[in-house]
C-alpha cells in the first residue's frame, strides 16, 4: 500500500510540520508544585483524570468543593474516590499502569492546570477518614506523585466560550440518559421512570 503523504507517521514529520515550541511553553513546565501552581489546584472544584490500562484508556471527571484535591507537598496530591457507579475504570487502569494525567479547571478562569505523574490507590482508614465529606468516607484515595506540572493557556476556553453563559443550551435540547438507555435496549429499559427518580437518587447518593 502506498503511504498517504498527508498522514504524519514519524516524529521527524511531526516536528518538521509544527516547528519549535513557543519558549514560554517550556519554561512554565516544572517538576514539582510551586506556590502559584498550588493556589490554582486548591481553587479548582473540578479535575479530569486520564488513565490507561490493558483494556484501553479512560477519562474520568472528578468534582467536589474547591480544594478537594489535597496538596500534601510539592510532589504529592490526594484525590478522594467518591461514590460512583462501581465500574472502577480509572482505578483498574491505575492498578495496571500507574501513569496518569490531570486537567484542573476553575469556573470563570481561562487557564487550566495540567499535571502528569504516577498514581497508586490507598485504602488506609485514617487517610480516607481525613477526606470524608460529612460522615461519608471515600472508598479509596488516589495518591498522585507529580512528575510535571504546567498551566495551559486560555485559547481553548476562549474559543469554546466555555464559561460564557450565553452559549449554554437547555438540558431539554439533548436526550436524557433514560431516553438513551431506552433506545439502547430497544424499549426494555424504563427510561422515563429512571429520569423521574434521578433527582432523588442523586440527592441520596451524591456522597
Amino acid at each position: 500500500m502506498t503511504p498517504d503523504p498527508d498522514i504524519i507517521v514519524t516524529l521527524d514529520q511531526l516536528y518538521a510540520h509544527y516547528g519549535d515550541p513557543i519558549p514560554t511553553a517550556l519554561i512554565k513546565e516544572l517538576g514539582s508544585i510551586s506556590g502559584h501552581y498550588r493556589q490554582f489546584i486548591e481553587a479548582s472544584p473540578f479535575v479530569i483524570l486520564a488513565t490507561s490500562g490493558p483494556d484501553g484508556m479512560d477519562c474520568s471527571p472528578r468534582g467536589d468543593p474547591a480544594g478537594f484535591v489535597r496538596v500534601v507537598d510539592e510532589h504529592t496530591l490526594l484525590i478522594p474516590d467518591r461514590r460512583g457507579n462501581n465500574r472502577v475504570d480509572s482505578l483498574r487502569n491505575i492498578v495496571s499502569n500507574p501513569q496518569v494525567a490531570l486537567l484542573f479547571l476553575i469556573p470563570g478562569i481561562g487557564e487550566a492546570m495540567r499535571v502528569n505523574g504516577s498514581a497508586c490507590l490507598s485504602v488506609n482508614q485514617e487517610l480516607r477518614q481525613s477526606l470524608a465529606m460529612g460522615d461519608k468516607v471515600p472508598r479509596s484515595v488516589i495518591v498522585i506523585t507529580v512528575e510535571s506540572i504546567y498551566p495551559q493557556c486560555q485559547k481553548a476556553v476562549v474559543r469554546s466560550k466555555l464559561w460564557d453563559a450565553s452559549t449554554q443550551i437547555p438540558r431539554t435540547a439533548l436526550p436524557t440518559v433514560g431516553e438513551m438507555m431506552t433506545a439502547i435496549t430497544q424499549g426494555e429499559f424504563d427510561g422515563k421512570a429512571y429520569d423521574e427518580a434521578y433527582p432523588e437518587r442523586l440527592r441520596q447518593t451524591i456522597y
